[in-house]
């Protein structure tokens, strides 16, 4: 074993154990520490026995077991302990050592740890790390950003333990300054929220709408997955779908029906309406776990609320809608990306970044958790056009949603006729027609917004940037509000 590791990581828990043995199979010597020694002398005399992984007991041990610059990734919980172990390593650390945060930090937050680790002659990158816990151990995909200077002594690192494509290229580049690796990573995961919902609804429609069985919604999900919805999250659903514990009996069903959240699907929200993007299927994603979270509510409700229960497709139209929710999801997966690389253009610009939005869907095509052969149209897309507005604008994706879009039309509708519920599939739709709209009812609104607040309104008639105010009620004068856009 080398005298001096090659990179430092703190915190043993799932995702930080299998990246260290990634990286020691990589051919890298690594130092670990965690707060809670003893895990470290279990994991040093389990996991990693033989190997070269060096144990430590404290933070300053760990640090003096680095080559320089020095390069301490934290793998602890996002929020105060990050900061916390920040200080805890900066007395151990010199000018031009690294601190690497491969947590799911909020991207303010890594902002601000940027600019306080460099005013310290520090480098700081805050990284997202998307696959689990068997994407750290097997190759993740890396989505590191901010001291731009610290990425030539990290890359080999990175790049070398991240998943590969096909074509051997690593899913793992630099992203940009500050907080945008991590703010790619929160979009990547407001974007899983989106996929995992849509195939919740899928389900629901298969299992409440034409009465399928597991096994055969297991066999659909197999097909699909050979096909263009061929993805990690379509193949664990066909997985999870064909399941049987040792009883013989569906796992699938006997889990309640209330889903969990850690926060970064709802942070992708908050950051489209700060920059005014209209994420409307993530939104719908993160609510529909609101709503699965009040359960009793929801039992209490369905005892006193009436709709068009027990309705059912059967004979060829099951058939056909089986073949309509598979072009369905596909057309609304196309238009969550379109949303989430609408909000990352929009974040580049507010926050001054120089983001490679083909160069992402790379990092996204292996490793993460909302992989899929589909990413690779997203990167020819921005390779042909990297000034592209929105994926909808494509040619290849324009083209495929219009051919999804009778099937699209069918699956919303019937679900209404149905009374199940498709918030996300429901919103993608919505957004296309709105998108696809020359002229919206936000007329009348701004008409509304004149007449109790004096708000004032721009004309079809006029140049933009011309404000108007009209006296609806011949009471109110010529007052006017200062215009602004939130």
């Amino acid at each position: 074993m080398k005298k001096k590791a090659d990179i430092g990581v703190v915190g043993l828990a799932v995702m930080g154990e299998n990246l260290i043995l990634n990286m020691e199979s990589k051919g890298f010597t690594v130092a670990c520490y965690n707060r809670t020694v003893s895990k470290v002398k279990n994991f040093i005399g389990g996991r990693a026995a033989g190997k070269n992984i060096m144990g430590c007991r404290s933070v300053r041990q760990l640090c003096s077991k680095l080559e320089r610059p020095r390069k301490v990734m934290l793998m602890v919980k996002a929020g105060g302990a990050v900061d916390a172990f920040i200080e805890q390593v900066i007395p151990y650390l010199q000018k031009g050592d690294i601190v690497i945060d491969g947590g799911n930090s909020h991207f303010p937050d890594t902002i601000r740890r940027t600019e306080y680790l460099e005013s310290k002659g520090l480098l700081y990158i805050g990284t997202g790390v998307s696959g689990g816990e068997e994407g750290a151990l097997l190759g993740p995909s890396i989505m590191p950003g901010g001291s731009k200077k610290a990425w030539r002594s990290v890359k080999r690192i990175l790049q070398k333990i991240s998943a590969q494509t096909d074509a051997g290229e690593p899913c793992c580049d630099w992203v940009g300054e500050n907080g945008a690796g991590h703010f790619v990573k929160m979009v990547h995961n407001g974007i899983e929220y989106g996929d995992m919902q849509m195939i919740c609804e899928t389900y629901q429609m298969m299992k409440r709408g034409l009465g399928m069985t597991n096994k055969e919604m297991h066999r659909v999900f197999s097909q699909w997955n050979r096909g263009k919805l061929d993805s990690y999250l379509i193949e664990i659903t066909r997985d999870i779908l064909g399941y049987k514990d040792e009883n013989g009996d569906e796992v699938v069903d006997a889990i309640l029906d209330t889903a969990g959240q850690k926060g970064t699907g709802k942070w992708t929200a908050i950051a489209a309406l700060d920059e005014g993007m209209p994420l409307t299927l993530i939104g719908e994603a993160v609510f529909a776990r609101c709503l699965s979270a009040i359960k009793e509510e929801r039992v209490a409700a369905s005892k006193v609320l009436k709709g068009p229960e027990g309705k059912r497709i059967t004979g060829k139209k099951k058939a056909q809608m089986v073949k309509d929710l598979q072009d369905a999801l596909y057309a609304s997966k196309i238009v969550s990306y379109a949303q989430g690389y609408q909000l990352m253009r929009a974040a580049a610009a507010t926050y001054k970044w120089k983001l490679n939005y083909g160069g992402i869907a790379l990092m996204w095509r292996g490793g993460c958790i909302i992989r899929s052969v589909f990413l690779g149209r997203i990167k020819e897309a921005f390779e042909k056009n990297p000034e592209l507005d929105n994926l909808l604008l494509d040619p290849f994706f324009k083209r495929a949603v219009t051919r999804a879009q009778d099937s699209w039309r069918r699956v919303v509708s019937t679900a209404v006729e149905l009374g199940i519920p498709m918030p996300a599939i429901s919103a993608a739709l919505a957004y296309y027609d709105g998108y696809r709209a020359a002229r919206l009812p936000a007329n009348l609104l701004q008409a509304q917004r004149d007449y109790f607040g004096a708000h004032t309104y721009e004309r079809v008639d006029k140049p933009r940037g011309e404000f108007f105010h009209t006296n609806w009620t011949g009471r109110g004068g010529t007052t006017s509000a200062s215009t602004y856009v939130v």
